[in-house]
């Protein structure tokens, strides 16, 4: 098999993985795990009272969104940096001994 021919047979599944679950699930509410804690919470004591309050609120939950998966983005950046650069270290002392 060409090697074009096995990087579109893994495009389309790999495009197959993305979009199956929207399409699978369009009507479907993705809430968060803090929201339903809340509900769970008030569910066993109406009268539960946060511990602490937070510092800032971002103004919708689309900016709320888009901070998480820029953390998530920037610490697995740092995390694949450091394999990245442990691997590459580890090769050329390798190569510097033989």
């Amino acid at each position: 098999m060409k090697p074009i021919a096995k990087n579109g047979i893994l495009l389309v599944i790999v495009a197959v993985l993305a979009f199956a679950p929207l399409i699978m699930t369009r009507n479907a509410k993705f809430a968060g795990s803090d929201d339903q804690a809340e509900q769970a919470i008030s569910s066993l004591n109406a009268n539960y009272k946060p511990w602490f309050k937070p510092l800032w609120t971002p103004p919708s939950g689309e900016v709320e969104s888009f901070l998480f998966a820029l953390q998530a983005a920037l610490g697995s950046g740092f995390v694949f940096y450091y394999i990245g650069y442990s691997k590459g270290k580890h090769n050329a002392s390798k190569r510097d001994q033989t």
